[in-house]
């Protein structure tokens, strides 16, 4: 049940989505529509976010693969769906994006459980994730988990709805079960 309306696309304000599109035109989104209600609001999170996605340091597949995992557990429907075919694009495997599903025991996994779970990290796997990654890519990963948990928030919040197109790749209330807050399906 969609709570707040996103903006109609004819009715965009190409300002306020500047930081993520640089002038360009994009195509409909019914989370850029949401975000939309609120055009100071979506500028500044669209500055933060782009910083995250498009230029910063965490490899592209890790990204994808902590961001399909908060918004499993987090039963978000729309982020799901979209980082999908975003995950798909960076060369993520149906087989990886089914381990996601299942709570594999992989390091992003865990990860993102136990900073969805006590916002923080313990020192064995903060160790572990120093291994893979630099200062600037740990602080990203947190950030990253952080940010589209507040996003998986406010488009569970408001009903946001995958768009036209996407397939929510078994996230429905019978596919999800318990996983998203178990890890496993």
């Amino acid at each position: 049940m969609t709570r707040l309306s996103p903006i109609p696309y004819e009715e965009w304000d190409a300002e306020a989505l500047r930081p993520l599109t640089g002038g360009r035109t994009v195509p409909p989104s019914n989370a850029l529509g949401l975000l939309l209600n609120h055009p100071r609001l979506a500028r500044a999170f669209l500055t933060f976010s782009t910083q995250l996605v498009y230029r910063g340091t965490l490899p592209d597949r890790m990204r994808e693969l902590t961001v399909l995992r908060v918004a499993w557990r987090n039963r978000c429907r729309y982020e799901w769906a979209h980082h999908v075919l975003l995950a798909r694009e960076v060369g993520v495997t149906d087989e990886e994006v089914e381990e996601v599903r299942r709570g594999a025991d992989t390091l992003v996994n865990r990860a993102v459980d136990e900073l969805d779970t006590t916002s923080s990290l313990s020192d064995g796997l903060y160790a572990e994730l120093a291994k893979e990654l630099d200062e600037r890519q740990l602080m990203e990963f947190v950030f990253v988990v952080g940010a589209y948990r507040l996003q998986a928030m406010a488009y569970n919040t408001f009903g946001v709805e995958p768009d036209a197109g996407m397939d929510d790749a078994g996230m429905d209330d019978a596919g999800m079960g318990d996983a998203g807050m178990a890890g496993e399906g």
